[in-house]
Parts: C-alpha cells; sequence; structure tokens
C-alpha cells in the first residue's frame, strides 16, 4: 500500500477518498529510489488531483496535481494562483517581507524581473563558465587519483555554494556554516528549527548588505541597492527578500539534482559512457537529467474558489507543483522512466510562465561543466561497493550521501 488515509478532521470540501498521506512527502531517510519506485506507483494509483495532508513543511496539507498539463496551466495563471508569502519564510518568524522575485505577483514581479533579467541573462552566466569550469576542476583534482571520493561533501554541497559565494561577494571560509543553515531551513519538518535558521541567515545578510551601503564593492550585493522598481530604489525588505532569493536557490537546487544525476551514471555505465566517448550530447543531456531528476517540490495559493477535475479548491490553499512526479507523468511523456539523451522533450524542472526561474542560465552552465569535467577526468566510476545510497524524500528529493569509486 502506497499511501496512508489521513488521519486528522478534513475540510468539509475535501472528499475523504482523496485525502491521504503520501510517501514521498514523509522527509525521511529511504532507501528505495523514489523515482522508479514512488512516483511511478503515484501515477498508476493516484486521481489527477488529491488532497495530501503531509505535503508542505511540518506536514501541512495542500493538493496535489500529477497531470504536467494540469500543472503548465497553474503556472501560467498568476490570477488565480498567488505566490504571495509561499515559503512562509518571514512569517514563521513574524514577519512579512517576501522572497524577491519568488513570492511576488503581478504587477510588481513584472517591474522586479526588468530588473533581474538582465542579470542572469545567458551571455552573463556565459562570462563566468571559466570560473565556474575552474571551480569544478579544483574539486575534481583532489580526489581524482584517489580511486574513489565522497561525492556529496566533496563536490556536490561545495560546487554549487562556491559559485554562487563568488557572485554575492560572500566569503568562501563561511561555507560550513552556510550549509548548516541551508539544511536547517530546506530539510527540516520542524518549524522552530527553520524559523532559527532563517534568523540566522537574516541577520547575516543585513549585516553583508549594510556593509555594501557604506563601502559599495564590484559584487552583486551592491549592485542590488541600485535597482528600482516603479521610480524609486528597492527598499530594504526588498533587497533582503531578494538576496534571501539567491541565498535558498543557489545553494541548494544545484546540489540535490547533481546528487540524482550522478547517482543515475555511477549506475548506468553505459549512459557515462554515452557521454564520455561524445561530450557534445551533454548539452542535451542535462535537459533530460532536468526532466527526470528534478528535486522540488513548489507551491501556489488558490486566490479564490477553483475547480480542477471537478474538485473544488477554496482560497487560501496550497496547490502544489511536484516537478519529480511531473517529469515522470506518462500521459505527458513516452516511456518517462526512460533516460534518453535525444529526447528534446520539454520540461518545467526550472518552472513555467512568468515565475520560470531566474537563476536557470546559470544552473544549467553548473549541471553541464560537472557533467563534462566527471566525464573528462574520471574513467568509468560506480556506486562504492558495499554503499547503500541512502535517498531523501520531500520537499526536495535528494540523495544526501553517494560515496564513488572508479
Amino acid at each position: 500500500m502506497m499511501t496512508a488515509l489521513a488521519q486528522q478532521p478534513l475540510p468539509a470540501h475535501v472528499p475523504a477518498e482523496l485525502a491521504m498521506a503520501l510517501p514521498l512527502f514523509s522527509r525521511q531517510v529511504i532507501y528505495d529510489n523514489p523515482q522508479e519506485v514512488l512516483i511511478p506507483a503515484m501515477h498508476a494509483e493516484l486521481p489527477p488531483i488529491t488532497y495530501v495532508t503531509n505535503i508542505f513543511p511540518g506536514d501541512q496539507p495542500g493538493w496535489l496535481l500529477t497531470k504536467a498539463e494540469d500543472v503548465q496551466a497553474m503556472l501560467r495563471d498568476a490570477d488565480n494562483f498567488t505566490k504571495n508569502g509561499m515559503g512562509k519564510w518571514a512569517q514563521n518568524i513574524g514577519e512579512n517581507w517576501l522572497v524577491i522575485p519568488t513570492e511576488a505577483d503581478p504587477p510588481i514581479h513584472t517591474s522586479y524581473r526588468k530588473a533581474l533579467n538582465s542579470h542572469f541573462a545567458p551571455q552573463k552566466m556565459f562570462a563566468m563558465k571559466e570560473q565556474v569550469r575552474e571551480r569544478a576542476r579544483t574539486l575534481i583534482h583532489a580526489f581524482q587519483d584517489r580511486g574513489e571520493c565522497d561525492f556529496i561533501a566533496e563536490f556536490s554541497e561545495k560546487f554549487p555554494i562556491f559559485i554562487v559565494l563568488d557572485l554575492l561577494g560572500l566569503p568562501q571560509e563561511r561555507m560550513a556554516q552556510f550549509l548548516i543553515w541551508e539544511k536547517e531551513m530546506l530539510h527540516s519538518n520542524d518549524w522552530e528549527v527553520r524559523g532559527n535558521a532563517v534568523r540566522c541567515v537574516k541577520n547575516y545578510l543585513l549585516e553583508e548588505i549594510e556593509a555594501r551601503r557604506q563601502h559599495p564593492r564590484d559584487d552583486y550585493i551592491s549592485k542590488i541597492l541600485t535597482f528600482e522598481v516603479e521610480g524609486r530604489l528597492w527598499n530594504d525588505d526588498e533587497v533582503l527578500g531578494h538576496c534571501f532569493n539567491l541565498y535558498i536557490g543557489g545553494l541548494d537546487t544545484v546540489t540535490s539534482l547533481l546528487g540524482n544525476i550522478f547517482n543515475y551514471l555511477a549506475s548506468h555505465p553505459d549512459k557515462q559512457n554515452e557521454l564520455r566517448s561524445d561530450p557534445s550530447l551533454i548539452v542535451l543531456a542535462v535537459e533530460e537529467f532536468l526532466r527526470a531528476f528534478a528535486p522540488v517540490t513548489a507551491f501556489r495559493i488558490a486566490t479564490k474558489v477553483i475547480e480542477i477535475h471537478g474538485q473544488k479548491i477554496m482560497p487560501g490553499e496550497y496547490v502544489a507543483f511536484s516537478s519529480p512526479v511531473i517529469g515522470r507523468d506518462p500521459a505527458f511523456y513516452e516511456d518517462p522512466q526512460a533516460v534518453r539523451f535525444d529526447r528534446k522533450a520539454p520540461h518545467m524542472s526550472l518552472g513555467s510562465g512568468i515565475h520560470k526561474c531566474l537563476g536557470m542560465h546559470l544552473a544549467r552552465l553548473e549541471l553541464q561543466i560537472a557533467v563534462e569535467e566527471f566525464v573528462a577526468a574520471l574513467p568509468e566510476f560506480r556506486i562504492k561497493d558495499g554503499f547503500k545510497v541512502p535517498y531523501f524524500v520531500g520537499n526536495i528529493l535528494h540523495v544526501p550521501d553517494l560515496h564513488l569509486q572508479w
């Protein structure tokens, strides 16, 4: 039985047969690969819309859409689905700033993106290519002659963080502390732990922002202080909200994706060797990896009574977009469990509509370079003998520990 029925009293408009807790959101470590076991079972057994009692951190309820077409429609409908305060980051500590631009709605969202897009444009990110490659090579060089590595601790946790800290002008030597805060914010089910980490990050960012106000530097935080919206400079909450967005977005998603991707490559030497023998496949392979191994479940909040597949959703209720589930929708993708480098299928793993991921060009660059450098520097690698791969199931599906050998 893959689902447990909900125990708590349900709202009047929620039919009992649609309410359940799902193992995919249980926020614990399991040893069955969720992409191979839980997600296909969900597509086989669940209706297109389900009331999932443990979908939001803290085991809070919301609606899960399992069909890619329904999710696409929701992501393009900013009138009926808001992102305002969606992550409950500020609310959790009794404040009301928004994560910018992620939690903003039109029309101000449009103005924020106008100020931001040019800073994350493909050519800007491409200009960082050699810097990103150098970071990857330095990390790989430290273990390539050893014949084994602790992939998460020695590569995938550090690599994206190096890049984001470079971009923001934050000190690399604080990385260990940043990692602790990030884990407490993004992987804990305990709202007190999350709240304490939010406070720490907020206070730290405010210090850095103030330092730039006093002594501007040639870094991104200094640039944010010059951004305008609606004919005025961004206010203090907006500057903080944007720095916070880059902190949580830049420190975790690529790390989680890399763990999922390299677990797959280590288990499929034929796929590794395909990329090794023809590195020109890597750009398309990364798009397929984004479809198949997307880690994040994100949310919208209904602004009015909405009906989907005959089911009423009430204002204020959460509706989930689970990219790992959508990326394997058999109604949308032919043979979704197969990882095919020539698929060229669209995916929503970097979002869709107005909230498409601001850092998508940087994320793609990081993933492409990580794969390129690994297959170039190392012979065929595999999961270390005797190592059992753990999978963390929750709002960010990831491999918390991965040992490779070659």
